[in-house]
């Protein structure tokens, strides 16, 4: 079933979620590892650096400082693929899917909140 939100409703919510995650656990993530964390939990595997620049049209280098800040948080981990090992696959982490459970957690309670 679509949520129906006014712009100003769908800004209130990004807005409070924005506000909660600043005033939260220290996990402060930029709109670019934002991005990158949730392509890798919310989109089918399998993640590299060459196929989330593509995702999201950003260069490599964009995704390696994402993903390194990422990998210091402990929310994705890099591994070698065995198959081909010049490739590097993002992976999830147990600590990373609980960050973005919590994440839709608080979205769903701001948006509780919302005005009708």
């Amino acid at each position: 079933m679509p949520v129906e939100l006014r712009p100003s409703q769908a800004l209130k919510l990004w807005h409070d979620v924005t506000i909660d995650l600043v005033r939260g656990d220290g996990t402060d993530l930029t709109a670019r590892q934002l991005a990158v964390l949730l392509t890798v939990y919310l989109e089918p595997p399998p993640h590299t650096v060459r196929g989330l620049a593509a995702r999201l049209d950003v260069t490599k280098p964009v995704v390696t400082r994402a993903l390194d800040a990422l990998g210091r948080l402990g929310l994705i981990e890099r591994r070698r693929d065995e198959i081909d090992l010049r490739n590097v696959l993002i992976q999830r982490t147990v600590a990373g899917a609980l960050w973005v459970e919590r994440l839709g957690d608080r979205v769903i309670a701001r948006a509780k909140g919302l005005p009708r």
